[in-house]
């Protein structure tokens, strides 16, 4: 490992050479010669691949509809989770896309996804926070399918929530159809006056519940009635043995 010196600093591939950044400073070490792997360290490499292709995949899904900031490591964390969870995926529940922040800070008691797609947020009561005027909670729940890594659907509802309050039991009808789990995460941001807080301290967004794919309904097995089938009504004609008398 050596200290990179020149006025510009690279990262990446040159040459023999690989620059890399560590606790803000660059560095510099060579290549291997060559690369010699196990059938232990392939399996290895195939479960991050698809973990790193699913997690990609989890991410664009819901960057769109998040209004936060995701911490610097969320990327790292969602792959180790994913490659723990392997197709497991009701392991996502409780993942943090800002790791600073969780949403039990603003909901002490946590909402929950009912077996019909209601999330039941419970009564509570919600704290005050110096300087904000509101909470904005906004449920997003997106359907997806791991299989055919596709976006069925997405849904989302938001909430404005006055701090310092008693907070009534409400519940969120989440109508996403079609195939594929159904994730749902529960995001929660400080409003000040003159807009929303960009301190990571008012931020969450947290995976709450993955709902796994509905198992289809067979159609019930047709029954048809009993044939009875009518037989010819048959004559017997019966031949008994003739009667000797004995004089």
């Amino acid at each position: 490992m050596a200290k990179q010196m020149s006025i510009l600093p690279f990262t990446g591939k040159l040459g023999p050479l690989i620059g890399y950044k560590r606790n803000g400073q660059y560095f510099l070490r060579s290549m291997p010669q060559s690369v010699q792997q196990t059938a232990a360290t392939r399996r290895a490499s195939r479960r991050f691949g698809i973990a790193s292709r699913k997690g990609a995949f989890i991410r664009k899904a819901f960057y769109p509809h998040l209004d936060i900031h995701c911490d610097g490591g969320h990327i790292n964390r969602l792959n180790r989770l994913l490659i723990t969870a392997g197709d497991h995926h009701a392991a996502l529940t409780g993942f943090r896309f800002n790791q600073h922040t969780g949403i039990d800070r603003f909901f002490p008691v946590a909402p929950r996804l009912l077996s019909n797609g209601i999330l039941n947020i419970p009564a509570q009561t919600i704290a005050g926070y110096k300087g904000m005027a509101a909470l904005e909670v906004k449920v997003i729940a997106t359907r997806i399918d791991f299989t055919s890594r596709q976006v069925v659907g997405s849904e989302t509802a938001t909430l404005l929530i006055a701090p310092d309050t008693t907070f009534q039991e409400t519940n969120v009808s989440l109508d996403v159809p079609g195939e594929g789990s159904l994730v749902v995460v529960f995001q929660v941001r400080g409003l000040y006056k003159d807009g929303p807080s960009n301190s990571r301290q008012y931020m969450a967004a947290d995976i709450i519940a993955v709902a796994a794919p509905q198992v289809p309904k067979y159609a019930k097995k047709r029954t048809y009635p009993k044939r009875t089938t009518l037989l010819p009504k048959l004559t017997y004609t019966y031949a008994y043995p003739a009667i000797i008398q004995l004089e």
